[in-house]
């Protein structure tokens, strides 16, 4: 229980950090890599909006976890993990996951079927793959925290 505890601030400062940095990417980066692109590039200079519109609900969908991360380190620190309102935080997560899944599933389809070269398909896949482990990931643990909670709720219980 003293490593949780240790690992709280240090974790709690790199999740300030993190958002910090998306909050960057989401207001200034973003934004002018896709006007830059359309200014170099004026054959794809209509994916300007569609590109920087979903981009920027990725690092939303990142910055809603970081959020809802934040608040289940709250729980821990008070001993409450075990507790129904850490499902909460955890379905906030794995709806954030399911959003960006669902928008990445939408950019591979019209990405795959546009394509000239495999390249940005299969980066793609990839990343399709990867955001689907997670999502898959964080509804066992969804699952494995909803026993435990059970659990510890039977326990008080009997005590």
């Amino acid at each position: 229980m003293i490593a949780e505890h240790r690992a709280v601030a240090p974790l709690r400062i790199f999740l300030v950090l993190l958002f910090g940095i998306l909050v960057l990417f989401q207001t200034m980066s973003l934004p002018g890599q896709f006007a830059h692109m359309a200014e170099k590039s004026p054959d794809f200079a209509y994916l300007r909006w569609p590109a920087t519109a979903v981009s920027v609900f990725w690092v939303l969908c990142v910055q809603v976890v970081i959020a809802c991360t934040w608040k289940l380190l709250t729980l821990v620190k008070n001993d409450r993990i075990f507790t129904e309102a850490s499902l909460r935080w955890v379905d906030g997560i794995v709806w954030a996951v399911a959003a960006a899944w669902v928008v990445l599933l939408g950019v591979f389809l019209y990405v795959g079927f546009n394509a000239n070269d495999p390249g940005l398909p299969l980066l793609l896949f990839l990343l399709l793959t990867g955001v689907t482990v997670l999502g898959l990931l964080m509804v066992v643990m969804r699952a494995l925290l909803r026993q435990a909670t059970t659990l510890r709720t039977d326990m008080e219980a009997v005590i």
